[in-house]
């Protein structure tokens, strides 16, 4: 099938201003923002809503190792990456968010382990000129860039056969899309990205938000071998006592067993997690 491109007319700098405005996650601690105290909270609080991320990521694998980023928001899996030993480069389109992502690594002492750069990565070669690495690693953030493709494509010429590519992308058909659509009152399987877009985030109205069943990220992933593909993350958690940094879980979930929500997740998580590497090259075959 051809890539997806509902969202290929939307400009980069409503998506960068969407972001500058919020960058993910900036409230996930009450404490002053770009303290120490700020930056323990926010990692112990997105970490513990969304388990699966340490294990997906593997940070200690990368030890020695080169890791590029694409998309580090806050920071906060750069900066367990550079904890393990890895040296990483990151770019992020948000300036706010890249401010506070240095401001990290300053905090912690992680300045000689990883460098963050201000662009689109839709046009990376024109802000970190190609080069391999080990990993490339983006975890929710292409599909929320106008043409993810162009990601793709890019990070193909900072990989070897040897490196791996670990991205995240939204889950098409997930419990979170039946979630909007109950709360939106709204079952048109035809308003899916719309729906989606809209309230994909903590913020409503992202600009741009695609998603992924297995093929449209064969689609989005030509070129590479998909080493794996798995759902995983449902939020049980009450919203109202979540923004007040309390942890009860939804009257839905009150009685379902860990065993049963890994199920669930299997099945109908938000996250589309994948590993791939690039495909071998086809041989050629004489006339």
């Amino acid at each position: 099938m051809d890539v997806d491109r509902t969202f290929a007319d939307v400009s980069i700098d409503r998506v960068r201003d969407f972001w500058n405005a919020r960058p993910c996650n900036l409230r996930h601690s009450t404490k002053p923002v770009g303290s120490r105290e700020y930056f323990d909270e926010v990692e112990r609080r997105k970490y513990f809503v969304e388990p699966h991320i340490p294990g997906f990521a593997e940070f200690p694998r990368w030890s020695g190792r080169r890791v590029l980023e694409i998309g580090c928001g806050l920071g906060t899996d750069t900066v367990n990456f550079a904890r393990a030993g890895a040296q990483v480069t990151a770019i992020e389109l948000s300036s706010e968010s890249a401010a506070l992502a240095r401001q990290r690594l300053e905090v912690y002492g992680l300045t000689d382990r990883a460098t963050i750069h201000i662009g689109n990565a839709e046009e990376l070669a024109a802000v970190l000129p190609p080069q391999t690495f080990d990993l490339v690693y983006s975890f929710g953030v292409i599909h929320h860039s106008p043409n993810p493709r162009r990601i793709v494509e890019h990070a193909q010429r900072y990989m070897t056969p040897q490196s791996e590519l670990r991205l995240m992308v939204y889950s098409r058909v997930s419990y979170k899309l039946f979630w909007i659509m109950k709360q939106e009152g709204v079952w048109d399987v035809s308003r899916i990205d719309e729906l989606i877009a809209r309230n994909s985030e903590a913020q409503t109205g992202c600009p741009v938000t695609y998603s992924y069943d297995a093929e449209r990220a064969q689609a989005l992933l030509d070129g590479f071998q998909i080493l794996e593909m798995r759902k995983a993350h449902i939020f049980t958690w009450d919203v109202d006592a979540y923004t007040r940094h309390e942890y009860v879980k939804a009257p839905e979930w009150a009685h379902v067993s860990d065993a049963e929500l890994a199920a669930l997740e299997r099945e109908l998580g938000w996250h589309l997690l994948i590993r791939a590497r690039l495909a071998s090259p086809r041989p050629h075959v004489a006339a």
